[in-house]
């Protein structure tokens, strides 16, 4: 996916996000995530769509904890997230394609990087607003679905800090039902999981799986980030159990 592609993702998602905190109310709790309120969901993804902005926006080339999240609720804490958002948007959109600043995984360059992070974080936590409404959910296009989960598999997953590991070796495959392109084997070990894509006619004569998540791609989606439940396991359960208790990101 282009580098302005995710800015319009972000751009319509933070936008949803903020629509639906407001809906919902800042004291409203997120079933997504046990024990926030949505006050906590809006601090959180609005401190980190600043922090975002500033490495592109100041050309930072170091890491740096985000700033103190402000003493703000109701009216004005949707005002403070809504401003960030667009700040965040804005910051991407005019950036020279060259920008160099710090980033935490590989990408084609690191406006690429942010670009495609912030609209991952975004749309994750749109759906955490909406669960708090209690209304169906947007809607997700399949092939960013798709894309969200190759930068959590081969992303988050492959770095030393993911806590995804088994004791003896397991193989998990993931397969995105609406797509002949999007199947995943994951290997776990003591060691960070190993991924890798594939097709659907490929994975048919790979290693075989200890254990196979499946769904439409959005679904696995959300699944992976533990929004949802997985919509098909077959295999081992205990291992799409594992995932649950220690993928959080």
């Amino acid at each position: 996916m282009e580098i302005v592609r995710f800015v319009e993702i972000l751009d319509a998602q933070g936008r949803l996000m903020a629509d639906a905190a407001e809906r919902a109310g800042t004291d409203a709790k997120v079933p997504t995530c046990p024990g926030w309120q949505v006050r906590d969901l809006l601090l959180h993804t609005g401190g980190v769509h600043r922090w975002a902005a500033s490495y592109v926006a100041e050309r930072t080339m170091s890491p740096h904890r985000p700033g103190s999240p402000p003493d703000l609720d109701g009216d004005a804490l949707l005002t403070w997230f809504r401003e960030g958002h667009r700040t965040l948007v804005d910051t991407l959109a005019s950036a020279p394609p060259d920008v160099e600043c710090w980033s935490f995984m590989a990408a084609p360059s690191p406006l690429a990087f942010w670009a495609r992070r912030q609209a991952h974080e975004t749309a994750v936590h749109r759906v955490d607003a909406e669960s708090a409404v209690g209304a169906a959910r947007t809607p997700l296009a399949p092939e960013f679905a798709v894309d969200g989960i190759e930068e959590l598999l081969l992303g988050f997953h492959a770095r030393t800090k993911s806590r995804l590991r088994t004791d003896e070796p397991r193989v998990v495959r993931v397969r995105a039902t609406d797509r002949d392109d999007a199947v995943w084997t994951v290997r776990l070990s003591s060691e960070p999981a190993a991924a890798e894509r594939t097709t659907a006619q490929a994975a048919s004569t790979a290693q075989e799986a200890d254990c196979e998540v499946t769904g439409p791609a959005a679904a696995l989606y959300l699944a992976l980030w533990n929004r949802q439940p997985f919509p098909g396991v077959t295999g081992d359960p205990e291992l799409a159990a594992l995932w649950q208790e220690r993928s959080a990101v």
